[in-house]
């Protein structure tokens, strides 16, 4: 499983909190304490909004504990948004294709977790996106596969709606081919605005997902960034969060938990 983060609110240099913290997202990707992995080596990214309405993205293979151009560049970007990503991989291709954040137009998305047994449904569930999104394929990961099948759902309209509808979708694909492995679905996505977190999985173990409110805006987090809980709230299993200008709220997600079922 990956490890990830993401801020909204108030400009502050990504180095902030990617970087500098004591627990950090550099260091778990090197020594992360919750996930399915101890070691994120698998590539890294980070996706940014400053100037511009569209993000700026930076993405590479190589770990993110030993790549001196992340720490540099986090240390020169100053951004009201931004996500950042460490991957372990599912089993797919160590590539920069590959690599989180996904981005769209205004969009960027990341995903902790997996589609069980994606193999068996992959060629089945990449047929369902539509050509004129599908061009943007890249990669190979079930990730990106969610992300443009969301979009071709109404993502850019209904962010939970359109989440609800796919993974429903991938549901049915698994059950058709009598997959029993789970879904888990742990992901964030912005358009630079507004930032919505999701938290669920099929067997009721979704990776772990963390959220912290201060005056300047939020952080949301795989695992807590300075090394210890407090301050930190637990996004509950099955919800989403969503944030504007550094306020969250929870949301419940019915279409989420039908899907679930």
């Amino acid at each position: 499983m990956c490890r990830f983060l993401a801020y909204s609110g108030e400009p502050v240099f990504l180095s902030d909190l990617v970087c500098a913290p004591t627990h950090s997202l550099v260091h778990q990707s090197l020594h992360a304490d919750e996930g399915k992995t101890e070691t994120n080596g698998d590539g890294f990214g980070i996706g940014w909004y400053a100037e511009r309405p569209e993000p700026g993205v930076y993405r590479d293979i190589s770990p993110a504990w030993s790549d001196e151009n992340l720490v540099n560049l986090c240390g020169q970007v100053r951004a009201r948004t931004f996500f950042a990503h460490v991957r372990a991989s599912t089993g797919t291709a160590t590539v920069r294709a590959n690599c989180h954040p996904f981005v769209h137009g205004r969009h960027l998305f990341m995903h902790n977790g997996q589609i069980g047994g994606y193999h068996r449904i992959k060629r089945r569930l990449e047929a369902m996106i539509p050509d004129a999104l599908y061009d943007n394929r890249r990669g190979s990961t079930d990730s990106e596969a969610i992300f443009l099948l969301a979009l071709a759902n109404g993502l850019e309209q209904d962010a939970v709606g359109a989440m609800a509808r796919t993974l429903t979708i991938i549901r049915g694909l698994m059950d058709e081919a009598a997959i029993c492995e789970p879904v888990r679905f742990t992901a964030l996505l912005t358009d630079g605005e507004t930032l919505t977190a999701f938290r669920w999985a099929c067997d009721g173990r979704p990776p772990s997902l963390y959220y912290r409110e201060g005056p300047g805006g939020i952080v949301v987090v795989s695992e807590p960034i300075d090394g210890c809980r407090e301050g930190w709230r637990v996004v509950p299993k099955g919800a989403t969060l969503r944030a504007r200008h550094g306020s969250a709220t929870l949301v419940e997600t019915p279409g989420l938990a039908r899907a679930a079922a």
